[in-house]
Order: structure tokens, then sequence, then C-alpha cells
């Protein structure tokens, strides 16, 4: 059985080291450093894309071991994005009885709740389903046959480049990256490895000059974290992106709470369909939340430490009882030492990968949201697997689009196989989901289309939930009649949209949605109603040119 600690000293040289040595000794002491083992492949970070690449290799019988912190199995999407993101907003939904307000009303909702919500009742849903996910993780891994190590990563300057330190630190925190990087870490052990994948994940990126305490200021780790004992009633939401929208639209639905809404961009949601993205700026304001775009910040204070002052270039002073900031994101590459295998990231912690995730060091691959778009836990997994592909049979398994030139940045790498799309799923309330491409996306490459809309009203399933608002739209070719881009807004939308994905995969036609026959009452009917609606608007158009 591996050992995680060798307590007795790593040999170097003619002489013993303790086993407690300081990133500040490295420099003398790691180029003499020798490696406890070898692996066929070590992995960083045991996320999504970590775990797919080390099971797949695992099960074509390579020897795998995962390097990442013990309070952190599973990754990001486990302890801080994906997963307590999304139960966080189940919990609001229950305790606030929201899915029921089509049918009661607001007076339902203030007698199932009868008071002001705490975050300690939402987290505390949160933190079982963070704790169920977490032994899943261990256990999928343990029965794979992979090692897991305990600690942080570091790459030693070693000749081959395949040589990394385990170091052990504190868990993460609220520690900028030089604080990280000089903690008093401690060498556990050192490995070689063949292959290396990158799976480190990302985090909130910060402005510089907000004091995140934790309770009148904070990131979206920190609000997980349980420092603000009340839903605030007044919360500012910096950033319009997908993480300020999810958590503004969620903490939106709590009786008594007002959400503003800050971004310097002209368009919320902009990478969604306009159409879409309005829907849901109109549901919010019903709800009472207000939305700033093209405004820019200039200073932050607090107040008597009970309020939050917003300065804006406009001239605005926006006051509310707390503000979260959900602008952007950074690499966790901090530490790593990706300059002693001649590796470096951009300001944002992001790795450049070739299209079969290799980086400038071909052995060393990197996966999931620290090699950039798309980011979605979804697509690190698929990415994660492709790349274990790739180290054992060096055949190439990812390619740009066809329609896609290397650096055309009208066209990112979808860092998937070569014509796959995927979906986006945005959970906001109500819930947003996308496959292919928007009427805006469209429109900018001159392209021709035709839409077929069905709306949740419209569908006895619809009526059933409460006429809970929400639509689904088709966008095709009027041509050929090719499922161009799905975009569904309202309860399910993540769910349905799979349909319109498998659809799209195969090339299908909106034929397809007129000939099937759906369950009924279902969501999943709207696919039938939009697709008569679309095809009505076609033949009416040639019976005119007729």
């Amino acid at each position: 059985m591996l050992r995680l600690v060798r307590r007795s000293g790593w040999r170097v040289g003619p002489r013993h080291f303790s086993a407690e040595v300081k990133p500040s000794d490295f420099s003398e002491v790691l180029r003499n450093l020798r490696a406890s083992e070898h692996f066929d492949l070590v992995v960083i970070g045991s996320g999504p894309a970590g775990q797919k690449c080390a099971i797949d290799s695992a099960k074509h019988g390579k020897k795998v071991a995962i390097i990442d912190k013990k309070d952190m199995h599973g990754g990001v999407c486990v302890h801080t994005g994906t997963i307590p993101s999304k139960t966080f907003r189940e919990a609001v939904l229950h305790l606030t009885a929201h899915r029921h307000k089509g049918f009661y009303g607001n007076a339902y909702t203030a007698s199932t709740t009868g008071k002001r919500l705490s975050l300690e009742e939402i987290l505390d849903r949160v933190k079982k389903v963070e704790d169920a996910e977490t032994d899943l993780t261990r256990n999928q891994l343990t029965r794979n046959g992979i090692i897991l190590i305990n600690g942080t990563a570091r790459f030693l300057p070693t000749e081959d480049k395949k040589t990394i330190a385990v170091l052990s630190n504190d868990s993460y925190t609220e520690k900028t990256d030089a604080q990280r990087h000089n903690d008093a870490n401690i060498c556990k052990r050192v490995l070689t490895a063949d292959k290396v994948l990158i799976a480190v994940g990302t985090r909130p990126a910060r402005r510089p000059d907000l004091d995140y305490d934790g309770r009148l200021i904070f990131d979206s780790d920190q609000l997980l974290w349980g420092g603000v004992d009340i839903v605030p009633k007044r919360l500012i939401v910096v950033g319009a992106g997908v993480i300020g929208m999810e958590y503004a639209s969620m903490i939106s639905i709590i009786p008594g709470t007002q959400v503003t809404v800050i971004d310097g961009r002209k368009e919320i949601l902009d990478m969604a369909d306009k159409e879409v993205s309005d829907a849901l700026c109109y549901y919010m304001r019903k709800r009472g939340s207000r939305f700033l775009t093209e405004e820019s910040i200039v200073k932050v204070e607090t107040k008597d430490n009970s309020e939050v002052l917003v300065y804006l270039t406009s001239g605005k002073v926006i006051v509310g009882d707390a503000l979260l900031y959900t602008q952007g994101r950074q690499g966790n590459v901090a530490g790593l030492d990706l300059e002693a295998v001649g590796l470096a990231a951009n300001k944002r912690g992001v790795l450049d990968v070739n299209n079969n995730f290799q980086t400038d060091v071909p052995h060393i691959y990197a996966a999931g949201d620290c090699i950039g778009y798309p980011a979605l836990a979804s697509t690190s997994m698929e990415q994660g697997r492709l790349a274990s592909v790739h180290m054992r049979t060096s055949e190439p398994t990812n390619k740009l689009r066809p329609d896609a030139e290397a650096h055309d940045p009208a066209h990112p790498r979808t860092r998937m196989r070569s014509g796959e799309v995927f979906p986006f799923g945005i959970y906001t309330v109500p819930e947003i989901s996308m496959v292919g491409k928007s009427e805006q996306q469209l429109s900018r490459e001159n392209i021709p289309y035709e839409v077929g809309i069905a709306r949740y009203e419209e569908l006895a399933k619809g009526q059933m939930m409460g006429g809970m608002p929400g639509f689904l739209k088709l966008i095709f070719c009027p041509t050929t009649l090719k499922l161009l881009g799905v975009h569904a807004i309202g309860e399910g939308a993540t769910e349905i949209i799979h349909i319109g994905q498998v659809v799209m995969s195969t090339g299908g036609t909106m034929e397809y949605f007129r000939n099937a026959v759906f369950n009924y009452p279902t969501l999943a009917e709207a696919y039938r109603v939009a697709g008569l609606n679309g095809l009505s608007k076609i033949e009416a158009l040639r019976n005119s040119e007729v």
C-alpha cells in the first residue's frame, strides 16, 4: 500500500533533509530530490476533467495518481462551483415555495416560510449534497485503482520536466497568490510521471481595491462559506455574467429582497440569445430587481459596518446591505511553478493548449476551466477523457470546428470533437439553456434563418405547473429546414434542451418535430408546437411566392 507521507525525510545526495522543506529552501534542495514513485499519469486536480482523465486511463491499465487537497476532492465543481450553486438554487426554490406561486401567489409563500430566510437554512442543504458528492468522487476514484494523494502539486526543475513535488498546506482560503506562494508548505512526496494533466480549475477573480470581509463584501466562494447570516434585503451584484445573474435571480425570489445588478457591458448575459436574456430581465424586474448596464465603479465604501455604498462613473450612488462581486474567474495555477517546466499562463491564469489538450510541453496536458472557454463541468469531463485518449494512442481526438480558423475570435475553439454541439445551462430563475447559434450570431454571419416558438402557457404541462413563464425557440434554415440553434427559458429548460442537441448532432430537420410523437402532457411537447409554428411560417412564405 502506498504511503502518503515519508516521515524519515528525503535523501538528497549524501545527506538527509527533513521532510519539512519550505518553498524558500527549494532553490537549493529540489533539484537534488529523488522521486519516491513513478506513475504513468499524474493528474493535478480532482474536478470533472481530472476525474474523467484519471478514470479513463486507469480503465486502460495505466498507473494513475491524483493530487488534490484533502478537503477539495471533486474539485471546484463539488465545493464552490457547479454543485453547491445549483443546490443553493434548489434550496431557495423549496424554502420560498416559488414553484407554487403560479397557483397560490405570494400569500402562500409568506405563510409557508413565515420569516426571513437565513443562509444557514440554505447552506445546510448545500453541505449535505457537497458531502455526498465528495464521498462519491472518492469512491469512484479508489474503486478504479487510482491513488489519491492529499496536498498541492509543484513542478520541479528537472531536465525531463516529469518530476512533481507534493506539498502539504492549509486549505484554500481567501489568501492572495503571493500569500499562497509563501505559505509554509511542507514537502511530503516527490513523484515522476510519463504524462501529466493540469486540471486545477478556477477561483473568483477579485477587484484589488475591495475589502472582501465575507460579510458586507464577498465573492461567490465566500457566499457559500456562510459568512452572511441573513439574506441581505438589498443585495448589489457586480457582474451580469452567468454567476452574477444566477445568484442575483436566486436571491430575487426571496420575499423582502431587492437586487441591483451592475455591469459595464451593454447587454445582460451577452452570450445568450437576446430574446431569452430580455425575458429573464423582464421576469426579474417584476420581482423588483433593477439593472444598471454600461456603468463602471469608481469606488466602494462601507458605512457603520452595516451598509455598502457603490459610487458609479455616472454619478449614481447605490446603497445596499451587501455586495457580491462576480466579475471573472482566475485559473488556480499559482504555486504550480509552471516556470520550472517552461510553461506560463496568461494574466487570467489560463493555459494555452493545442487541439489535443497538450501544452507547449508535449507530455503535459491541461483541461477544464483552466484552459478557458467554454469552462463548463460537462465539457470539462469530455476534455479530460479526450486528453486521456490522446495520451495513450497519440491519435488526434479534438479538432477545430470545420468553419473556424485557428485564431478567428468570431469562431472560438469548442475544445470538443469536430462538429460536436454541446449545450449551455444557466441556472437562473427561470433557468436558461441553449445549443447552437443565437439570432444575433446568425445575423452577424449573414446566415438566413426562421424561428419557431412554443410558449409554456400554451402547453397543458405549463398550465399544470401554474402557468410558469417560459418558452422554447427553434432557429432553423428556411431552405434545408436544418436546425441551427435551440434556446429555452423556463422550468426544465436545461433538461429539454438535450432533445434539440441530439437532433442537431444528427443533422436533423424541423420535420422531425412535426412527425414525432411526444409524451403528453410534457414540456418536451414544446418541440412539436415550436416545430409546427416554424414550418407554418415557411409554408405561408412559399404560398405567397406562388
